[in-house]
């Protein structure tokens, strides 16, 4: 495995380079061990974003949905028609996974698909990557007592699941290769893998090792694309599980735009006003850190600490999400502004309007949902979300 090979949330570069932020050269000590020679994502990050970004919005996402709401429909069948508990942590994960790795290779290893090796192996090398990445390392505050993250093991779990997500990203590389050398490529719906192929073929990346540019970009795509929806789902759903008349307010405006008649389509979004004020008020207090310092500013936000998705229909109805406004910037802005922005917007809004349409949502024993950050990079709850579903449509719109 070449030894610049990175593993993208645990390497503060590549993942402040992902989500927006300006810093330039920043590095934790520990990821050493996860670390990637950052000039081919330098120059990756540009060729991705004009022909291979757009790979991306191939429709997986409209379909994972639908896989995501018809999974939950059969949990509420399971538990004969009474109002059944969802862990949402773990379904948004299993979805938002699903999406990236579809576009990214073209599989599906999440949630209740067959479970083979291939899939086994994914889905716990993916999982343990994400729990590394959560601990804290004495190496990260004090790099000369980095010895103790060796003493307590890190460093060789480290380094173990380095090398299984290599093998794993690997394998795909080469399918990918096989199926372009057999010809067996559909040209009008390649994944995301395919254009990267395509565009080293044309002779980007010369100077780099091409396999090494393409799996550490495509893990910087799964981890920073998957996680951080499931982070922006879970901090939207908790303000509307503890304030019923907001969760009232968007579920109406779902049924006059929409009606009770078919799902949520991607072209309904536009018209969901209030839906997409309540998505930009769950970012304000989830954005990367170049912005965090204006998240509680009461000179901008009035009330900051209060969920009003209202003051984005009122007083800052014009502030957009795509880093025009130095006030409300949670995608960064400029050359370091989120490459994937159009295809977060996609999976967050069609995610969470077919949830709210598609089913009353409730909370255990109406105990008001706890908000407490836990640890780690993207600063996951720190308690599960588990809300109860009651199907609010007709039952031949669930595909079950």
């Amino acid at each position: 495995m070449d030894q610049s090979f990175a593993f993208i949330l645990a390497c503060a570069k590549l993942f402040w380079l992902a989500a927006g932020t300006q810093q330039k050269n920043v590095s934790l000590p520990w990821t050493k061990h996860l670390t990637l020679d950052p000039d081919p994502w330098q120059e990756s990050s540009w060729a991705m974003t004009m022909p291979c970004l757009a790979s991306l919005l191939t429709g997986h996402t409209g379909v994972e949905v639908k896989l995501f709401i018809k999974d939950l429909y059969g949990q509420w069948i399971q538990n004969g028609d009474r109002p059944a508990l969802v862990v949402m942590k773990e379904k948004c994960w299993h979805l938002a996974a699903n999406v990236m790795v579809s576009e990214v290779a073209g599989k599906r290893y999440f949630g209740t698909v067959t479970n083979d090796y291939e899939s086994r192996r994914c889905r716990k090398a993916l999982e343990d990557l994400l729990y590394l990445s959560r601990i804290f390392m004495v190496s990260d505050a004090i790099p000369s007592l980095g010895w103790l993250d060796t003493v307590r093991g890190y460093t060789a779990k480290m380094k173990r699941i380095a090398r299984e997500v290599d093998q794993v990203l690997g394998s795909w590389v080469e399918e990918h290769r096989r199926k372009r050398f057999s010809g067996s490529v559909n040209e009008a719906v390649q994944d995301f893998i395919h254009v990267m192929l395509s565009v080293i073929e044309d002779g980007q990346f010369s100077d780099h090792d091409h396999d090494t540019v393409i799996k550490a970009t495509c893990l910087t795509l799964i981890i920073c694309g998957s996680d951080s929806t499931v982070i922006t789902l879970t901090c939207a759903l908790c303000p509307l599980m503890n304030n019923p008349s907001t969760l009232k307010r968007a579920q109406d405006e779902l049924d006059i735009k929409v009606g009770k008649h078919r799902q949520v389509d991607e072209s309904d979004i536009k018209n969901l006003v209030y839906l997409q004020a309540i998505i930009k008020e769950t970012l304000i207090t989830t954005v990367p850190c170049c912005a965090a310092f204006s998240a509680t500013d009461p000179r901008i936000w009035s009330d900051p600490l209060e969920f009003q998705p209202e003051r984005f229909l009122t007083k800052h109805v014009d502030l957009d999400v795509r880093g025009r406004n130095f006030e409300f910037l949670p995608f960064g802005s400029g050359r370091r502004v989120c490459p994937g922005i159009s295809f977060a917007l996609e999976v967050v809004h069609l995610t969470l309007a077919r949830l709210l349409h598609g089913f009353e949502l409730g909370v255990v024993a109406d105990l008001p949902v706890d908000r407490t950050e836990g640890s780690g990079v993207t600063l996951p709850r720190a308690t599960p979300l588990d809300v109860t579903v009651v199907p609010r449509l007709p039952s031949e719109l669930y595909g079950y």
